[in-house]
């Protein structure tokens, strides 16, 4: 992987005025895999870490809607999701990242993503990059 992959957000139209709270637009919320770090906007959040630190990554969903749309914090696990749709895919780390308030670390990020195997295959090529060196 030579250049930044862009993975943009797949919104339910009916979620968009609802999303502006936040600032998401298509402009402000995608997942950017470089060669070597994970980064993730969300409006006016965002987080960012290491690929080394990712643990896994697996689809998710669906959801159900009002569980699923703007930034969440899930109360059995803490971890966040940056929500516009109902399917995604769940980002575990090995240290926690901050992705909701400066003082809370997590320890995944479910983001509803459009092309959700290309972002799973995406953090797996860098899993299979690593361990062949």
């Amino acid at each position: 992987m030579s250049a930044t992959r862009r993975f943009t957000f797949d919104f339910l139209p009916a979620a968009r005025p609802l999303l502006l709270v936040w600032g998401v637009t298509d402009k402000t919320a995608y997942v950017d895999v470089t060669e070597t770090e994970l980064r993730a906007r969300f409006g006016y959040l965002s987080m960012a870490t290491q690929l080394s630190n990712v643990a896994s990554a697996e689809e998710t969903g669906p959801y159900k809607a009002y569980r699923a749309l703007g930034p969440r914090l899930s109360l059995s696990d803490k971890g966040a999701t940056y929500g516009t749709s109902v399917n995604g895919v769940c980002i575990r780390f090995h240290d926690p990242v901050r992705a909701l308030l400066p003082t809370a670390m997590h320890p995944s990020l479910t983001v509803t993503v459009a092309d959700r195997s290309g972002l799973v295959a995406a953090i797996d090529e860098y899993e299979k990059r690593s361990n062949a060196g």
